[in-house]
């Protein structure tokens, strides 16, 4: 008998079931549209690369989309391990870590998730050691949840009481309302370099999702965490577990996962189109492409002058309304001034046909611009407005995580500014 594994989304608080993955092996796995969903007066695709249907998508179709849930790296390694499935397997790690993806995808598990659903509260010392024990913690914390984020980084989805400062560990159906990370054994300093970053973005007027340093000793690595409130939760979906407000899930899936594209090949290293790619896909797809297609330009742009090269495109994101009927760009997240590190010198795809960040100037701006099919006079007033701003907005944001009492931002501050100068040079 053919291996299925049922699909649904969870639409307006509720979970539909939308379709079913069949096959023995990821060799032979094809997705298809359950008939009644087709033949529902309110049918709406998983994906904008899985459109409505009666055929099967093909192999490769499928995989994309949603092997594209899952982690990568050293968890998607421990996972597979944990699971005693190889890590090629993705049908067996998307059964296992089924529960909570990003966006509003759920695996039919018979039930089994809705009657272990919980919240369990975390001690000071349990957050704790997520931030001291780095990516293996966070992993455990993966596999006792059967919670999915993408990403190869350390990280784990966990639910935020603001009003009593209080954390928990989602269980079963239990949506998380922040991706919590932890600092990274060979990059100092990642989280006051990722939450400068947001906060530079958003001082220049970039949308990104409400950020923070949870610190639980002397702001040393080993004592923070960089918290981040998911734009694919929202909180008045009038459920409550264990006496806290569940928040209800909204679809996502990042350009990736839209494009069809495998997230081996999230990295543009031939001229293959990326970046029109992208711009196509809004103008296309999106309710206000107008609007979000200078959204994106701001954010390749910001990507570019805090010398974040890995921009790749599982790191831009598509978010859908409630009822799946409107599709937006979500905000930016996962920035990092990654020159500060010393890595690659080549951006995730190619800006105006460079990738090299060094040999990237204004001028590759301005034929990007034509590329994305936007226009140029809009765009590099822009690109000029966020080169002349971004310098004061960076020392604004620095002074903030100072009087948030983070003192070591000046360990890694100084770095990051140099990398902002050598973009902002004439």
């Amino acid at each position: 008998m053919s291996r299925t594994i049922n699909i649904n989304i969870e639409k307006n608080g509720r979970p539909v079931r939308v379709g079913s993955i069949c096959g023995d092996s990821t060799a032979e796995a094809r997705f298809s549209y359950f008939d009644e969903y087709l033949q529902s007066e309110d049918a709406r695709p998983i994906s904008i690369s899985l459109p409505l249907q009666k055929e099967p998508f093909s192999v490769a179709e499928t995989g994309n989309f949603f092997e594209g849930l899952l982690p990568e790296g050293f968890s998607r390694r421990a996972v597979a391990d944990w699971v005693k499935a190889d890590e090629n397997d993705y049908l067996t790690i998307l059964e296992k870590l089924g529960q909570e993806f990003l966006g509003a995808i759920l695996i039919d598990d018979d039930g089994q998730a809705e009657r272990d659903t919980a919240y369990e509260p975390l001690s000071r010392e349990r957050v704790k050691s997520l931030a001291a024990e780095g990516a293996t913690r966070s992993t455990e914390l993966l596999m006792q949840t059967h919670l999915s984020l993408t990403g190869a980084s350390g990280k784990a989805g966990l639910y935020y009481d603001s009003e009593n400062d209080k954390w928990y560990l989602p269980k079963g159906r239990a949506a998380s309302t922040h991706i919590v990370k932890q600092s990274h054994v060979r990059l100092g300093h990642i989280v006051l370099n990722e939450q400068l970053c947001m906060q530079t973005a958003k001082k220049l007027g970039i949308e990104v999702p409400e950020s923070f340093v949870i610190n639980l000793g002397n702001g040393m690595d080993s004592d923070v965490l960089f918290a981040t409130k998911r734009f694919d939760r929202y909180m008045d979906s009038g459920v409550l577990i264990d006496g806290l407000k569940c928040p209800g899930r909204l679809h996502q899936e990042d350009f990736s996962q839209a494009l069809g594209i495998s997230s081996k090949d999230k990295y543009e290293r031939q001229p293959s189109g990326y970046l029109r790619k992208m711009f196509e896909l809004i103008r296309n797809y999106c309710s206000d492409p107008i609007r979000d297609q200078q959204k994106l330009w701001d954010m390749i742009v910001f990507c570019f002058l805090i010398g974040n090269t890995d921009c790749h495109i599982k790191n831009f994101s598509l978010t859908y309304s409630p009822d799946l009927k409107s599709i937006k760009l979500a905000p930016a997240y996962d920035i990092v001034c990654t020159r500060a590190y010393g890595s690659t010198p080549e951006m995730s795809f190619f800006i105006g046909g460079e990738l090299e960040i060094d040999r990237i100037g204004r001028e590759n701006f301005r034929l990007a611009a034509h590329e994305a099919g936007i226009g140029e006079k809009l765009a590099m007033k822009r690109f000029d407005y966020m080169r002349n701003g971004i310098e004061e907005a960076f020392y604004d944001a620095v002074n903030d995580m100072l009087l948030a009492g983070l003192d070591d931002v000046k360990s890694i501050s100084g770095e990051m500014l140099g990398v902002i100068k050598r973009r902002i040079k004439d």
